[in-house]
């Protein structure tokens, strides 16, 4: 699609790597609007100044402007950053205002809802105050969810708004931005009770889901799950309502940086027509983790965090039986942090099984590629997974998943093509399907080299998921020039 006039998008996120990442949301934000930047897109992302942003982030400068941003508890000043994502000419904006945004952590605060209300309408702010009139809001998850209320209520009444279209992808339904009735007096809306929140409250997920033109999730398979009353998390009848505009859309991979080929944080590279190549990266595996360097174990991961979420309720028993030999033998690795709980199932398993066993806690950059590129099986055994990278990472460089089929993991997963997948939530299908997964491993090494090549040939590229963001963008424009 050529356009002689760049269709100027809004993009509103809490996370954009490198800037701020805690899960895919800011992989999504760092990599989606390059790939539609290249397409013709008049792109620009906006997103808080963190505290490491105010600290002083190499690339990033300082704005000579003052926004004087309109509350209902009156005037909040507020001023702003800029610089580019890393290899592109989009620009990112970053709304700096020191008591909400310079704080220690991204989120985990209780006025979380009045700073990302507060960014929502500081952003508006911004485009008029570098004259940029955008065609489109793109907002993801809850935190900018006040932004498409915001666009579907008192906006309506600025003719600078009035008429612009709205897409709010939901990246994670579980979390919602509940909050009290009051934050509608301090952004100036006046509005209605939705069926879904309770009497006082506000759900800004909910509010997003309602408001918008279009709505989409990060794979085809979530879309599905959360219309249902287990996967819909308190919002399924609403997302039933709004399904002739709920589309489903994977997430895509980096491929300037997940690549085996070109990847310098591996001991050797290699691609698919030199596969033998990833056992210089077995080896220096583990040798980094300090396990006995046998050649030709099956080796074993799990690169999470460290959630039920995650599944990690049905990982225990296998792995018990694993590390026990009763698969035949096998090393394991798992790097991740998070609920103590499992943090603990895993340290104490690890120390047990110190040569077959080895348990990373914490967070560990330089160790992850190298995971990918010298496990042999990467485990994600999820409750639910809206998308997931983990599993397109581990198949982009040669290791095979094995995954509970649901969401993301059920569209990117393909039974015994590209990795293993089970449908229980139990410990017996877990199990099963490591046993299918060492039993080819130890006796097909052609049909497993084959499930190697199928995965590294998929193609998870962001080139592909932005042809389907232009269409639901196509849509969002054309409905609001529709009603007038």
């Amino acid at each position: 699609m050529t356009m002689a006039e760049p269709v100027r998008v809004l993009f509103l996120t809490a996370e954009a790597a490198p800037f701020a990442k805690i899960g895919g949301l800011g992989d999504v934000g760092g990599s989606l609007p390059k790939a539609l930047h290249a397409m013709g897109y008049d792109v620009r992302v906006f997103m808080p100044a963190y505290h490491n942003i105010e600290a002083g982030f190499p690339g990033v400068e300082s704005m000579p402007l003052q926004l004087n941003v309109p509350t209902g508890s009156g005037i909040v000043q507020a001023g702003a950053f800029e610089s580019r994502l890393p290899g592109s000419d989009v620009p990112v904006y970053f709304i700096a205002q020191q008591s909400l945004f310079n704080r220690e952590n991204i989120y985990g605060y209780w006025d979380d809802p009045y700073r990302f209300a507060f960014f929502s309408k500081a952003a508006f702010a911004l485009t008029e105050s570098i004259d940029w009139r955008p065609d489109l809001l793109h907002a993801h998850d809850w935190h900018t969810a006040p932004a498409v209320t915001w666009l579907a209520t008192a906006g309506q009444a600025h003719p600078r708004y009035h008429g612009l279209g709205s897409v709010f992808t939901i990246h994670n339904l579980a979390h919602q931005g509940k909050t009290n009735w009051n934050v509608f007096d301090y952004m100036q809306i006046f509005t209605h009770s939705l069926t879904e929140e309770a009497y006082g409250e506000v759900n800004f997920m909910a509010r997003g889901i309602y408001h918008a033109n279009i709505i989409n999730t990060v794979s085809p398979s979530y879309a599905r799950e959360i219309m249902t009353r287990e996967g819909g998390v308190g919002l399924d009848a609403l997302l039933r309502y709004r399904q002739g505009d709920l589309h489903g859309i994977l997430n895509g991979l980096d491929y300037d940086i997940w690549n085996p080929a070109t990847d310098k944080r591996l001991a050797g590279n290699y691609d698919i027509n030199s596969l033998e190549g990833r056992a210089e990266n077995r080896l220096a595996l583990q040798a980094a983790v300090g396990l006995p360097q046998i050649p030709d174990i099956p080796i074993l991961a799990i690169i999470s965090r460290l959630d039920w979420q995650k599944g990690l309720d049905i990982v225990g028993h296998p792995l018990h039986l694993l590390m026990n030999g009763y698969a035949g033998p096998a090393q394991f690795i798992v790097l991740g942090t998070g609920n103590p709980q499992y943090e603990n199932m895993f340290a104490q398993m690890a120390s047990y099984h110190k040569d077959k066993m080895a348990a990373y806690i914490g967070y560990h950059a330089g160790l992850a590629p190298l995971i990918y590129a010298g496990s042999d099986m990467f485990l994600m055994p999820s409750v639910f997974e809206p998308c997931g990278l983990g599993q397109m990472i581990a198949m982009r460089y040669g290791s095979v998943p094995i995954v509970r089929a649901t969401g993301g993991l059920a569209d990117t997963v393909q039974d015994g093509i590209t990795g293993f997948s089970f449908y229980d939530l139990s410990s017996d299908a877990l199990w099963h399907a490591i046993q299918r997964a060492t039993y080819v491993y130890n006796t097909d090494k052609e049909g497993w080299r084959r499930m190697q090549a199928n995965g590294m040939k998929a193609d998870f590229s962001w080139q592909q998921s932005a042809q389907g963001y232009q269409q639901l963008y196509e849509w969002a424009i054309a409905q609001m020039r529709y009603r007038g």
